[in-house]
């Protein structure tokens, strides 16, 4: 049985680091076969020199998914890592376009993913040259990613930490998935990767709420 793993997360939290890092390390010290599906949407836009339309975004979630899946179909493949999916082009058709409707299949595909991983805010942010526009949308797109996935009852964890850390935070979390130690439970880390569990939370601080009001204004 293949792993699908998902790295979500707003521009810049890097999640093609991330996927990179994890195919390397599982392969090169793991002796697993791991696969990283690009995101299609930058790819995209880097062919079309521009940012699509709002009638362009359902093919391109569409695409992205089937990319997954043909991953997925690959004999011997142990974990397919996807650098994103069709949820990340549904939250920008919502956020930039008010547009909706792609959430309720991207969301049901989200679904079938076994484990989903929202690449937390603590990295800087930084402009590539090209697409990037800013941290507030990257606030605002992390908010609601969190908002759509746990209303949909979609479990995630979200992973912190800089550079080695934070593959290593990613990599507790393959394992466990795989029913495997990837890495040892390290006590000074053990906060650092966890499930979002708003009804239990108590922290005025946390990121939800901070980034709540964020989301109101972008919709």
């Amino acid at each position: 049985m293949t792993l699908c793993v998902a790295l979500l997360g707003g521009e810049s939290t890097g999640k093609s680091s991330m996927a990179a890092a994890l195919q390397q390390q599982l392969q090169d010290l793991h002796g697993l076969r791991a696969i990283a599906v690009p995101e299609h949407l930058r790819a995209w836009c880097e062919a079309q020199g521009r940012a699509p339309h709002d009638h362009e975004q359902a093919a391109i979630a569409a695409e992205q998914s089937r990319r997954i899946a043909a991953a997925l179909q690959t004999p011997g493949v142990d974990v397919v890592i996807a650098d994103t999916t069709a949820l990340m082009v549904a939250a920008y058709s919502a956020l930039y376009f008010h547009d909706h409707s792609l959430l309720p299949t991207a969301l049901a595909q989200q679904r079938t993913v076994d484990l989903t991983l929202l690449m937390g805010l603590d990295l800087q942010w930084t402009p590539d040259g090209l697409f990037r526009d800013s941290p507030a949308v990257r606030d605002a797109t992390d908010a609601l990613l969190r908002h759509e996935l746990q209303t949909a009852g979609v479990p995630f964890q979200t992973v912190y930490g800089h550079g080695e850390v934070r593959v290593q935070q990613a990599l507790r979390a393959v394992g466990s998935s795989l029913g495997r130690t990837l890495v040892p439970q390290d006590p000074a880390l053990a906060n650092g990767l966890r499930p979002w569990s708003c009804e239990n939370c108590s922290d005025p601080a946390c990121e939800h709420r901070l980034f709540t009001g964020l989301l109101v204004r972008a919709t």
